[in-house]
This record gives C-alpha cells, sequence and structure tokens, in this order.
C-alpha cells in the first residue's frame, strides 16, 4: 500500500449527504465538498489514495451561498465548491461509515 500524504485530507473537506448526492451513488457517483484551491487531478489523487478506488471521472462545481434569514436577521451562507467523482465499475465509497 503506498503511504498518505496529509495533503490528501485539506484536499477533501466532507462528503455531501444530500437526498440529490444519495440518489448518485446509485450511479457509481459520490459528492464531496473539496477545498476551493483544489484542482480535479488532486481530487482524483486525493480519493484514489484515500478510499483504495479507481476514478472515472471528477466534476467540480461552485454552489453560491445562499441568503438566508438567521435570528431574525438576513445572513450570507458560505459559497462551496464540491466535486462529483465517477467511480468505475466495480468500485464503492460508503459515506457513512468513518475513514
Amino acid at each position: 500500500m503506498s503511504t498518505i500524504d496529509p495533503r490528501h485530507y485539506d484536499v477533501l473537506i466532507a462528503p455531501v449527504i444530500t437526498e440529490k448526492a444519495t440518489g448518485a451513488s446509485e450511479h457509481n457517483k459520490v459528492v464531496f465538498k473539496v477545498a476551493r484551491h483544489a484542482t480535479k487531478p488532486q481530487i482524483k489523487e486525493a480519493v484514489e489514495k484515500l478510499f483504495d478506488v479507481k476514478v472515472k471521472r471528477v466534476n467540480t462545481l461552485i454552489r453560491k451561498g445562499k441568503i438566508k434569514m438567521f435570528k431574525g436577521r438576513p445572513g450570507q451562507q458560505q459559497s462551496t465548491k464540491r466535486a462529483v467523482v465517477t467511480l468505475e465499475e466495480g468500485h464503492r465509497i460508503d459515506v457513512t461509515t468513518g475513514l
């Protein structure tokens, strides 16, 4: 097994667990919240090393922060970068368990 670089933990922040992301898992896709500076090759390498899977494709998007009411006052949510990682056939990641 290859060594895990600590920078891989800086690239992947958290898995996204939403209804849409759970539906995508049926098509071998996993959604992660990633660092704003992370590139597609860095995301691919981090997922392959940390979860020991083969990545087919990485698509990224920046979700703009919404304006929401917070304790009666308008507040701005942070913008986040997300990565939709498509895995090769036969590979799976169970995001409900810890790393």
